[in-house]
């Protein structure tokens, strides 16, 4: 044992003494120091070059057409005339709407897999819906256009379109030919596409509820429901929001499931089922072809509306989780 002891003695000096480990100095310090400080910076790089590189694009648009581009409703490549304010209408009616639907569907997934399924079910349904948020886009714009919108059209736009016909303002908002693609498809399918995305981050924030919390709840007879609503929600608001806002941001710039489905008709609309397009759908379809200068600016110009968007609703999430936590909830 005393041979032992001295021989860890010697290692421990040994390591102690050694230079090739030794990551603790100051010069290691300020060394990842500056790369930390270097990476930030690289990022903002990034951004302020995106958004260069997109004002650089759009000039000639921004110049010709000035603020009046963002509520101006034409879009005429014949004509050189060209307005977003269908696009902008359409890329925000979309995403509120898949938002509305995807949040309390991932809510209840979420709640589920963590505190109601059993321990059996629990793996699997977690990575069931991480490939979920694995498929690529345009696998979900295809079912969309060839399984989704025909029974849309058939069991749901042609009944509800009926039901409200004489409703007031209803029977606009549900009025159009039953055609399967529009406004809302593009709504629905957009929720699905964010689903697993809001559910996996929400599923992830609500398993950093401590246990003793939880079953504190449990001891003093409250109900799964009770614990849910006075205990976890109140525990992970903040975290829950970001998942939301973090859904949000990928609907908001989602490109080929929404192309496939939503009409592709550059119009303003009040009824949910008629065609419309979005921002990213319309730079999909038309950069391509932009046959001129003027064309091409004004499908950048949209990038750099798309662009603004997410800059203020990413800022507008920041602050509300802000409020939040400075109330400390």
């Amino acid at each position: 044992m005393a041979d032992y002891a001295e021989m860890s003695g010697k290692a421990a000096g040994a390591s102690r003494r050694s230079p090739v480990f030794a990551f603790n100095g100051p010069i290691f310090e300020s060394v990842f120091r500056w790369l930390s400080i270097g990476a930030a910076v690289f990022v903002l790089l990034i951004l302020a070059g995106f958004f260069i590189a997109l004002t650089i694009g759009a000039w000639p648009a921004i110049v010709k057409f000035g603020p009046a581009f963002v509520w101006t409703s034409m879009w005429n490549p014949v004509t050189d005339k060209y307005g977003a304010l269908p696009a902008i209408a359409g890329t925000l009616t979309t995403s509120a709407i898949a938002i509305l639907i995807a949040v309390p569907l991932s809510f209840a997934i979420a709640i589920y897999i963590t505190q109601s399924a059993p321990n059996w079910l629990r793996h699997p349904l977690g990575i069931a819906v991480e490939l979920l948020a694995a498929i690529p886009s345009i696998i979900y714009g295809i079912w969309g256009l060839f399984i989704f919108a025909p029974v849309f059209a058939q069991y749901v736009e042609s009944p509800v379109s009926d039901f409200f016909s004489h409703v007031p303002l209803l029977s606009k908002v549900f009025a159009g030919p039953a055609i399967g693609i529009g406004m809302l498809t593009a709504s629905i399918i957009l929720g699905i596409m964010i689903l697993p995305f809001i559910a996996a981050v929400m599923r992830d924030v609500i398993d950093t509820v401590p246990a003793r919390l939880k079953e504190s709840g449990y001891a003093i007879g409250a109900t799964k429901w009770e614990v849910t609503r006075r205990i976890i929600v109140p525990y992970c608001r903040t975290s829950l929001a970001g998942a939301i806002f973090l859904g949000l941001g990928r609907a908001l710039g989602e490109t080929m499931a929404v192309t496939f489905v939503i009409g592709n008709a550059n119009r303003l609309s009040v009824s949910l089922f008629a065609p419309s397009n979005t921002i990213a759908s319309t730079i999909a379809n038309e950069f391509t072809e932009a046959y001129s200068q003027m064309h091409s600016a004004a499908l950048i110009e949209l990038g750099l509306l798309l662009f603004i968007i997410t800059f203020i609703v990413l800022v507008l999430a920041r602050y509300m989780l802000a409020r939040v936590a400075a109330r400390g909830v």
